[in-house]
């Protein structure tokens, strides 16, 4: 066995679209090693869930080549689906079945796994065994799937966008789900749209943009590429237009600027230089300021000088597919 849970090499998909095809996935190169955290990220309509659907065998590449574990789901499918556990972004279950039930169905898809009230227990679902599914709460759902996901004892688990409505304990809850995999050396690929997930989690990311992988490598490492250790962040008052960001380059350690909703966002290295020179320049164009923070540098800041936006800036569809941007729903399959 290799030491890579994942390459894939040249990975492309169309889409037909009334112009012309789409090209959702355009020559993605990717390389996951046994026992990483790996993180997808992208803006809707990158081609990030295109790509996971393709690694998890429900979609087909136009081209390119896909190796999961060593093998490729055109020859060893039925090898892949047992050493692997998938979370998709939205599992409908069978409102009479007990949890329970549930997690014994999927435990018996597998030759070897885990008990499944030891799964219930890790995702704190044991108190909810004998609940019928429509008795469970929206996050209550996600947990399950995600349980259903780890009752094979997968050495590769595909997670999209898993932590999703859960509450900010079930949340750490998973996290620590996900921690417990890569002290045991297993292979998890997160999708999220929660940055600080990414970060706290991934030993590596990858940020998809029109097809492409336009950035690779830790956080620390895609955080320090984007220079200065911290951000200022501020808004003017008054009904007057605001200022072209531009003019705030030339302030003291001031690296990058944007507009950031209603207001600025400066990427500077020493901020209590650039502070006092923002205000004094405020005060010579008769600007008053509305607000003023500072925090460091994060993977949010890095993914919207990338891509010129912020991840969960919408809601639309990862790609349009025959010329629809409808969102798939899937019904229990893991």
């Amino acid at each position: 066995m290799s030491d890579w849970a994942i390459r894939v090499k040249d990975l492309r998909k169309q889409y037909p679209g009334r112009d012309g095809p789409v090209e959702a996935v355009n020559g993605i190169d990717l390389e996951v090693p046994v026992g990483e955290c790996f993180g997808l990220l992208g803006p809707n309509g990158a081609g990030k869930t295109t790509t996971v659907e393709i690694l998890e065998g429900l979609n087909q590449p136009t081209s390119g080549d896909v190796e999961i574990l060593d093998l490729r789901w055109q020859e060893n499918e039925t090898q892949i689906r047992e050493r692997i556990g998938v979370t998709l972004q939205e599992t409908r279950f069978p409102d009479k079945q007990t949890v329970r039930e549930m997690t014994r169905l999927f435990r018996s898809f597998y030759q070897d796994g885990l008990e499944p009230d030891d799964v219930l227990a890790q995702v704190s679902l044991e108190g909810k065994a004998n609940s019928y599914v429509e008795q469970l709460s929206g996050g209550q759902q996600q947990r399950l799937a995600v349980a259903i996901a780890l009752v094979g004892d997968p050495e590769l688990l595909f997670l999209d966008e898993p932590t999703t409505g859960l509450d900010p304990q079930s949340r750490r809850q998973l996290w620590e789900v996900i921690r417990g995999l890569h002290d045991r050396g297993r292979t998890t690929v997160l999708t999220t749209h929660y940055m600080d997930e990414a970060e706290r989690l991934c030993d590596r990311v990858a940020i998809i943009d029109h097809g492409k992988v336009i950035a690779l490598g830790s956080p620390a490492d895609l955080i320090s590429r984007l220079g200065g250790e911290h951000v200022v962040e501020f808004a003017l008052g008054g009904d007057s237009q605001g200022l072209d960001v531009s003019t705030f380059s030339a302030l003291p350690t001031v690296l990058s600027t944007r507009l950031d909703g209603d207001g600025y966002a400066l990427t500077v290295g020493e901020p209590h230089r650039a502070i006092p020179a923002l205000l004094d320049q405020l005060e010579d164009a008769g600007r008053p300021l509305a607000r003023l923070t500072t925090r460091q540098v994060s993977l949010e800041d890095v993914f919207v000088a990338l891509t010129g936006r912020h991840l969960r800036d919408n809601d639309a569809e990862d790609a349009p597919k025959n010329g629809s941007s409808k969102k798939k729903k899937r019904r229990g399959r893991s």
